[in-house]
Formats: structure tokens, sequence, C-alpha cells
């Protein structure tokens, strides 16, 4: 498959690509995920007795409140991104289970508020128009995109597309939930940032036009800006690429982070699209973590 018009060429060298194979029996993403498995015994110890020595009592003590210390640090660095060097192997793996045990709707909810996510530091919110059925990564992208993201393999690709309060933009969010283990999403990670992927015009997101909505002609060519977030403490890439609701192609695709800076002149700038990708994918990486905070966290 040829890259759009205008867009450069590919590197040579041999693509990896997933397997082409029908996914694996699932529970339909958007009717039948089931709430979250809870956790037991998560914290209070029973009271010392009475006949327990003085000395011994405060070393117990101090000992529950170091370990209390560490789960909160440990919690805190999830939620703020800091992985501390890929957080420990249960809470990662962990975290790369949730499409199938979290409800679509703590994923992708219902509707999005965006406290000064818009140009200028003005108000979004976004209403979700449709979730994408669950169908995996075959043809999820474009050839090069596909070829950057192979190493890290494709468990599941959940989407849904919004629209903001005019109806005048149109956004498709995405979590993919790769196979790699921590190593290969640092990999990933490092390689984005320092060859500068996330602004390369041939790597941008394939959107999802749900049908019989506003965004139903939102296709390949309307796609104006986007942005890529790797993260490192889960097997997931979050991503989002905005557009015009009325279906208009865009000229040359701007990520976010140039549409967003002061000054910039581009139709998408002006427009705020890039501040609609980046501010919706924003919360939704931040529900995302929220989410899988407490799924993580182990009994104390």
């Amino acid at each position: 498959m040829a890259p759009p018009a205008g867009r450069t060429a590919a590197a040579s060298g041999p693509e990896p690509s997933w397997s082409t194979a029908a996914p694996a029996p699932a529970p339909d993403f958007v009717v039948a995920l089931g709430e979250p498995e809870g956790y037991d015994d998560r914290g209070r110890g029973r009271a010392l007795g009475a006949r327990v020595r003085p000395r011994v009592a405060v070393a117990a003590a101090c000992v529950v409140l170091g370990v209390g210390l560490i789960g909160g640090a440990a919690t805190g660095s999830w939620l703020t991104g800091d992985s501390g060097g890929g957080g420990t192997a249960g809470t990662y793996a962990t975290a790369g289970t949730l499409w199938h045990s979290v409800p679509v709707d703590r994923l992708f909810p219902p509707t999005v508020d965006g406290r000064g996510a818009g140009p200028g530091g003005a108000d979004r919110t976004w209403t979700r128009l449709a979730v994408a059925p669950d169908s995996g990564c075959v043809n999820a992208f474009d050839p090069l995109l596909h070829k950057v993201l192979a190493p890290v393999g494709c468990a599941r690709l959940l989407r849904a597309t919004y629209t903001d309060a005019t109806q005048s933009f149109v956004t498709t969010v995405g979590l993919l939930f790769t196979t790699a283990d921590a190593p290969a999403m640092r990999s990933l990670a490092t390689r984005f940032r320092t060859e500068d992927l996330a602004r390369r015009t041939d790597l941008v997101p394939r959107p999802y036009p749900a049908p019989d909505t506003v965004a139903a002609a939102f296709g390949d060519r309307q796609r104006a800006s986007w942005t890529v977030s790797v993260l490192t403490e889960a097997p997931v890439v979050v991503y989002a690429v905005s557009g015009w609701a009325d279906g208009r192609a865009a000229d040359t695709p701007q990520p976010a982070a140039d549409a967003m800076k002061a000054g910039a002149t581009t139709a998408a700038a002006q427009a705020g699209l890039g501040n609609e990708a980046q501010g919706l994918a924003d919360r939704i990486e931040r529900g995302f973590r929220t989410t899988a905070a407490p799924a993580t966290e182990q009994p104390s």
C-alpha cells in the first residue's frame, strides 16, 4: 500500500508485520466488558495485643508506616507517569490486561471535560460519538506507522471518536495495548523521542469515521493534527488524531505540539485542532492511569 500523496517514502528494508490472522475470540468491547475484579485484605492491619512490649510496638508501627509510604510512592509514580524504570513486572502485566476487564465508559467516557485545554486556555468539552468495533490492528495504521509499531506487537486496539461542544471538530483517540515487555516499550519510546517520530507526517494515525455521526466523513484525507504517546510503565500507546467535522481535507497534517505553538498560522493551528488532539489524548491517558492504579496496587 503506497503512502498517501504528499507524504515521504518509507526507508528501505524488510517491513515487520503483525499477524493478519483474526484476533482470538474475546468479549465484545462495546457491550460485554465486565467490572474489574476487586481485591480483598487491602490494608488495615490488626491492632497489636495489649501485652506487646512498647519498644516492639513502636518498631512494628514504623514498619507499617514505611510500607505505606512506599506503596503511596509507587501509586504516585504511576499516576504522574514517572515509572522509575518501568514499574514492577506485576503492575506492568496487570495494566496490559485492562482492555478486557474495565468497562468501556471508564476507558472512553461518554463526556470528557477539558478545562483549559483549548487555545488560550479556553475550556473544552468532548462528547463521544461512537466506539470502534474490536477489530484488532490489521489495517488500523498506515504502512509506515504499522512498521514502526510492529516491534511491540498488538494485543488489542481500542478506539473512540469524539466531537467538541459545537460539533465543529472530530477527534479519534486510541489505546493500543501491545504484547511487548517493559524494555521493548522503553526502546520504542526512546526511538520516538530521538528520531522525532511524533512529528513525521507519514506516521499519522488513522481516524475512526463513526457511521451516522458528524464524523462519518472523517477519513485519511481529513487528518489535520495528531499526537502519539508511548507509555513505559504499561504496554500501551495512546494517540489522537483530529480534523474538521464538515469533511474538508487537510493539505498537510501538523503535529499537535507544533499546532499549539504561539504564532502558528496553519489552518489546523488557527482552528485549534492541535489542542483538540492533545487535550483529548491527555485526558484519556490520565483516565487510564487513574483506572489502572487501583487495579495494580498490591495488598499491603
